[in-house]
């Protein structure tokens, strides 16, 4: 055997040596046999909601874990085959198993890239439309309806819980959930401000027009997790479900408001279907924002002391979507862009979200696990 293929396959064991410790796969693995554990217990599916959570998260666990092990196996096997190989025909047959191999990994390193702390949790995201009328609201909506696609392609499940209507068209502002694992790794690099450049569909004259909506994502945070909140802190108004045009669609106070005072920070639910549901699904949402904010405060003392600076909000703009004169999306942050604006706004964000995590990967020790032959 040659003795590039023996370096080859020696540099790609240590790689998945490396991944196996940044994806602390053996602390998965004891994860896996506590949850089993855990399903075998007479009691367990008393609260069906969250024996559900939890099967749907051990099912997820095992094909990731599985993925891996299978991988680092067969890697180990064809190390010991390669040693006994002889023969030109058999090297050429070894080279085509190591890039069968190689090629598995770099299926798998992708999910090296989820790092965060909340990055496989479910999603929390809410859509604003900013100033801009009708147009703005309608670009809103465009946005609430790719992401949406997008989550569908990724096989997750979405729920939207509150919604406000726009007068003429789109809606001023959306909340929804994006339920699947590393959906909040996934898609939290889509928080900012997202820009549209088209003639406007309202305006008689065709113009030019600009519009602007606010993306913010949150993690779902699970009833696990620890947040302290004073019920003092918190003021809870409830209103009557609104419809589209602004009708009431029941005849009852089910809608819930959430204002935290400390924060100023302000949650809405009205779709489920009771006061009760969609104060719980406020509290949920609010206890994702209030982590987000913590983590934004961290991030923030980060770049003070790296130099970085990044405007807030409605400052941060992220990318940008022109349909007219030309056609294209162009992400400002990582420069990746492509003139398919028809595929991108049905949800075709693949490369915008492996580009943003890949950039952030820059930053941190994970470029070194990432980058190690």
């Amino acid at each position: 055997m040659t003795k590039e293929i023996l370096e080859r396959v020696d540099a790609l064991e240590a790689r998945i040596n490396d991944a196996w410790r940044v994806l602390s796969i053996d602390a998965r693995q004891a994860e896996i046999s506590a949850l089993e554990a855990e399903m075998s217990a007479p009691d367990f599916w008393n609260d069906q909601e969250r024996a559900k959570r939890e099967s749907q998260k051990l099912s997820e666990l095992k094909k990731e874990v599985e993925a891996w092990v299978s991988l680092k196996k067969d890697v180990e096997d064809f190390l010991e085959l390669v040693k006994i190989v002889e023969g030109e025909k058999d090297e050429a047959e070894a080279g085509r198993q190591l890039e069968a191999l190689l090629k598995r990994y770099l299926d798998l390193e992708f999910s090296m890239l989820f790092s965060g702390k909340y990055d496989a949790s479910n999603a929390v995201i809410s859509i604003h439309a900013g100033a801009g009328g009708t147009d703005a609201q309608d670009w809103a909506e465009m946005l609430l309806r790719m992401f949406i696609r997008y989550a569908e392609k990724k096989g997750w499940k979405t729920r939207l819980v509150d919604e406000s209507r726009g007068g003429e068209a789109g809606i001023k502002s959306a909340t929804f959930f994006v339920e699947g694992r590393y959906a909040y790794g996934h898609l939290k690099g889509e928080a900012g401000v997202h820009r549209l450049v088209r003639q406007s569909p309202f305006n008689a004259d065709a113009l030019r027009q600009t519009s602007f909506a606010l993306v913010e994502v949150v993690p779902e945070i699970d009833d696990t997790v620890e947040i302290e909140i004073k019920p003092e802190d918190l003021r809870i108004d409830t209103f009557m479900s609104g419809g589209k045009g602004g009708q009431s669609v029941n005849t009852t106070y089910s809608a819930v408001r959430i204002v935290h005072i400390p924060t100023k920070i302000t949650v809405s639910c009205q779709n489920e279907r009771s006061q009760t549901q969609n104060k719980e699904t406020a509290m949920k949402i609010l206890k994702g924002k209030l982590v987000a904010l913590k983590e934004e405060e961290l991030r923030k003392e980060k770049e003070k002391l790296r130099g970085e600076f990044h405007s807030a909000e409605w400052g941060n703009q992220i990318r940008s979507y022109v349909l007219h004169p030309y056609k294209m999306v162009k992400d400002h942050r990582t420069e990746v862009e492509t003139s398919d604006t028809e595929a991108v706004l049905d949800g075709d964000l693949d490369a915008f979200i492996e580009g943003y995590l890949r950039m952030e990967a820059e930053k941190t020790d994970v470029k070194a696990e990432l980058n190690r032959d």
